[in-house]
């Protein structure tokens, strides 16, 4: 089982700032979403709304089909873990007890193994552990909760590089056997981009980019070769960035290019290229971003 999100309209607030403006979007079932923005982009306001932590200041927002805020129902469903994990101030082992018996779908089993794997200290509370342990706390209750909507903002951030990568393996050999939805809120787009399905990207509030990852990956294209030559090819295309490197010059499209494109530019003495993720989505948020 998992949670389909409507979101229509939503607008965060406090006091006089705007965390979140008029955002509107959807989250399919059973698919894995990277939500990516800037530091102050609204990412933990939006999410911490959708988990019913607070109420939305305007808008609409529905969590399989209902409002989920002091919904015990959906509440009990859904699942956010935030970076410092929000924990009650007891042992380890009684965190995972009080997770176990307010998440239905509660799997014992992964969570004991998630505990051997990241080398949990069961006897110490989470203020006694180092980040990287409390942020493999996070991780074990978010995917041992199985929670049909499961959210994930920045908290795997404390684990180190070999920690990181053995999340991101348990996450999908355990999404492969049980699907949910399940959103990733991340800095580190370069390690954790193969997971995602579907891309939402946030700018001041409001959603600049919504759309398949694979769709998102073919929009940004590189174009190197002399000056007068790039600039009449991406003449029709949105430039996101362009750098001189002495007579030649490498540009950054973000729109679809047709089909005929690598042999025009083939004959033009220019050369194509990919784009990465991490580096489409900062030249998509640079405020200098745009030519």
């Amino acid at each position: 089982m998992s949670f389909a999100v409507e979101v229509r309209d939503l607008t965060v607030r406090y006091g006089r700032t705007t965390a979140v403006d008029s955002v509107s979007f959807d989250l399919q079932p059973g698919v894995i979403y990277g939500l990516l923005g800037r530091n102050g982009t609204g990412k933990t306001s939006l999410l911490s709304t959708i988990a019913a932590f607070q109420r939305a200041s305007a808008g609409t927002l529905r969590v399989g089909g209902e409002d989920p805020y002091e919904n015990a129902r959906i509440m009990a469903s859904t699942c956010l873990i935030r970076e410092g994990g929000d924990f009650l101030d007891e042992k380890t082992k009684d965190v995972l007890r009080y997770a176990a018996a307010v998440r239905p779908a509660w799997d014992a089993e992964l969570a004991a193994r998630l505990v051997d794997l990241f080398e949990l200290p069961l006897d110490k509370k989470p203020t006694q552990l180092s980040r990287g342990k409390r942020s493999a706390l996070g991780v074990v209750v978010g995917l041992a909760s199985r929670a049909p909507l499961t959210m994930f903002d920045e908290a795997y951030l404390g684990l180190d590089a070999p920690s990181r990568y053995a999340f991101y393996d348990a996450l999908l050999e355990d999404y492969a056997e049980h699907p949910r939805t399940i959103v990733l809120s991340s800095h580190l787009i370069e390690e954790v981009e193969r997971l995602f399905e579907r891309v939402i990207i946030l700018d001041a509030g409001r959603v600049l980019v919504d759309e398949e990852a694979e769709t998102l990956r073919s929009r940004g294209t590189t174009v190197t070769g002399p000056a007068a030559a790039v600039d009449e090819f991406t003449a029709p295309w949105r430039v996101v960035a362009r750098k001189a490197l002495g007579p030649t010059v490498q540009a950054i499209v973000v729109d679809a290019l047709p089909a005929d494109a690598r042999t025009n530019a083939a004959a033009a003495g220019l050369e194509l290229g990919s784009v990465p993720l991490q580096d489409l989505f900062v030249h998509l948020t640079s405020p200098q971003g745009t030519s």
